[in-house]
């Protein structure tokens, strides 16, 4: 959705709050798309601080069905985002990269609120999702996922030095 934020221009001070319901329905991210399961209604408070400059506070709960990191089973992971930027519309696009300050979210006088959830779901990512505490993962041999059930690979830890003696055997085998 995207809010016009000409209407706030004219008073300095003024607050404008606006309900704006997510328009996407996937999360992309470099490893793949992730499906946004559940989400609430983002709540934002816009305020005018003068001079061109705009504050911007809000909150949305968003739940993304990802990849377990052990055993790829899907797991649900709920997001409680807490939006609290500020906005300076004097900057051109210029400026905001020389400052680090890039926010990919405003366009002209629009702000597109999907691509600024975006832009916090990004900062919220976990480093790992895990199904369980305890997950087991799978088989790095048959891929059998180990919570279900056990597998009969081979899982014996070699010591590395003895490869040259384990190549002998495989060969003794064959012949």
């Amino acid at each position: 959705m995207l809010i016009n934020l000409t209407e706030l221009f004219s008073v300095e001070g003024k607050v404008k709050h606006y309900i704006c319901e997510l328009e996407f329905s996937e999360f992309r991210v470099p490893e793949g798309a992730y499906a946004v399961v559940e989400k609430t209604p983002v709540n934002l408070d816009i305020t005018n601080k003068g001079n061109k400059v705009f504050s911007v506070t809000g909150s949305v709960d968003v739940s993304l069905e990802m990849p377990c990191s052990r055993c790829l089973d899907p797991v649900k992971v709920d997001f409680h985002l807490e939006i609290d930027d500020e906005i300076d519309m004097k900057q051109t696009d210029k400026e905001r990269m020389e400052a680090l300050d890039e926010q990919f979210y405003v366009n002209g006088y629009n702000l597109d609120v999907d691509q600024m959830v975006r832009n916090e779901l990004t900062l919220s990512l976990p480093m790992k999702v895990l199904c369980d505490e305890d997950c087991k993962g799978i088989c790095n041999r048959c891929g059998t996922n180990l919570n279900r059930g056990t597998c009969d690979c081979d899982t014996r830890s070699l010591d590395p030095r003895m490869s040259v003696i384990q190549d002998i055997f495989k060969q003794l085998k064959e012949v």
